[in-house]
């Protein structure tokens, strides 16, 4: 398939993680080497051929909302949560109504991917995608390809790409924060915040949750010590 060309992009968290930096700025406009990291984020979707990208704001959201307006493409519709955060989830419901029914990519923004083999991230998903058979579709990296990530990973991956939450002490695989998703999923989600776990919960129990492996870089920007590491692999790269 050609890709979504329909984005969401959740940036309305609180940042608490990444205090003190997230005291005076929103987490999405923190930069590494140079860059915000909502633009690494949104270089990526133009890149891929999305038209549209939806960006929810809820902390510090005037900033935000006018660091997006020097943005030509993809171009920005902003969905407000200044009077109620509603969790990634809720975040995603909300926006619903900009989605109409084609799936759509949906990301944070406390990561950075450097790509290999020519293989874009968000092709590796849209290629993977499968219109009939899925709800969702997670790209998840291999522990070993990873930064800024101290976890125990997320996913265990079936032959058949199909995944489950992890059920032993640790998994092979860890979400990027990027996936394709349907919204007619989505609109299965409760009134109100609440968790996209929800949802995949509701994927994962019809078979329709799969996931996508990365080959690329992922480094994850969600805390200090995160951001440090990424800053010292961007100066690497120069």
């Amino acid at each position: 398939m050609t890709g979504p060309k329909t984005a969401m992009v959740l940036a309305a968290g609180l940042g608490t993680r990444m205090r003190p930096f997230t005291d005076e700025i929103p987490k999405p406009l923190i930069e590494v080497g140079g860059k915000a990291l909502i633009d690494y984020t949104l270089d990526r979707f133009r890149d891929a051929g999305v038209i549209e990208a939806i960006v929810n704001v809820h902390y510090r959201a005037d900033q935000i909302e006018a660091h997006l307006r020097a943005r030509t493409a993809p171009q920005i519709i902003i969905s407000d949560e200044r009077g109620r955060l509603l969790e990634t989830g809720g975040g995603l419901k909300k926006a619903c109504p900009h989605f109409g029914a084609a799936p759509v990519f949906c990301t944070n923004t406390d990561a950075i991917m450097f790509d290999q083999n020519g293989k874009d991230a968000c092709a590796v998903l849209s290629d993977a995608w499968n219109n009939q058979t899925m709800d969702a579709l997670l790209l998840l990296a291999p522990i070993a390809q990873t930064s800024g990530y101290d976890g125990k990973g997320d996913f265990d991956h079936a032959q058949d790409e199909r995944i489950s939450f992890r059920t032993k002490d640790t998994a092979p695989c860890v979400f990027t924060g990027l996936q394709i998703i349907s919204p007619s999923l989505i609109e299965e989600g409760p009134d109100g915040p609440f968790s996209t776990k929800y949802l995949w919960d509701l994927a994962a129990k019809r078979g329709k949750l799969f996931g996508a492996r990365y080959d690329g870089y992922w480094m994850h920007v969600g805390d200090p010590d995160g951001l440090e590491k990424a800053e010292r692999f961007l100066a690497r790269g120069k």
